[in-house]
């Protein structure tokens, strides 16, 4: 058994959940987010709490309790307080503007870069910090994780797009010749 499957999710008072068979539903004042339930795990709501419980003790199922207990755990954050990932570009030249649902990036390529927006996050580019926000942390992540893709930060100047708390580990350049 997890230890983090195992812990109660406590239910705030502002979020409905709902258990349909397989379909969990988590509302709140942010909005709604879905969730299909494996068939090894078992959800239940007990009053204002979530219990996640594993259905048989096979390697599988203690596997996803964990899981299904961390993703039910982050829909509930999501849908009261939501999630925010904050990215910078580093680079002379480079930059980023937002038009409409589109964020188009100039990175140093012969040509700019559009990036549509997918439903539910939100991006607010100012100079090189781009701010994006949803209350789905999965697509949250992975759309920066494609942001970020589009020009990754080099280890000699660091240049490129990169997360707010990373650390970019620099290498040295060419040592010169000898004499």
């Amino acid at each position: 058994m997890s230890r983090i499957g195992k812990r109660p999710i406590p239910i705030p008072k502002d979020v409905e959940v709902e258990v349909q068979g397989d379909l969990l539903r988590v509302k709140g004042p942010k909005g709604e987010l879905k969730c299909h339930v494996h068939p090894k795990i078992s959800v239940k709501k007990d009053g204002d709490k979530i219990s996640v419980l594993a259905v048989d003790e096979s390697r599988e199922a203690r596997s996803l309790h964990g899981l299904f207990g961390a993703l039910i755990y982050n829909m509930v954050i999501g849908v009261t307080r939501g999630f925010e990932k904050v990215l910078e570009i580093v680079g002379v030249g480079y930059k980023a503007e937002l038009k409409g649902r589109t964020a188009v990036f100039n990175l140093g390529y012969s040509h700019p870069i559009a990036f549509d927006l997918p439903d539910g996050i939100d991006a607010n580019i100012e100079k090189s910090r781009i701010v994006l926000s949803g209350i789905d942390k999965e697509l949250l992540g992975m759309t920066a994780a494609k942001i970020r893709g589009l020009r990754a930060p080099e280890p000699y100047k660091g240049k490129g797009i990169k997360y707010a708390d990373e650390m970019i580990r620099r290498k040295a350049g060419k040592a010169g010749a000898t004499k």
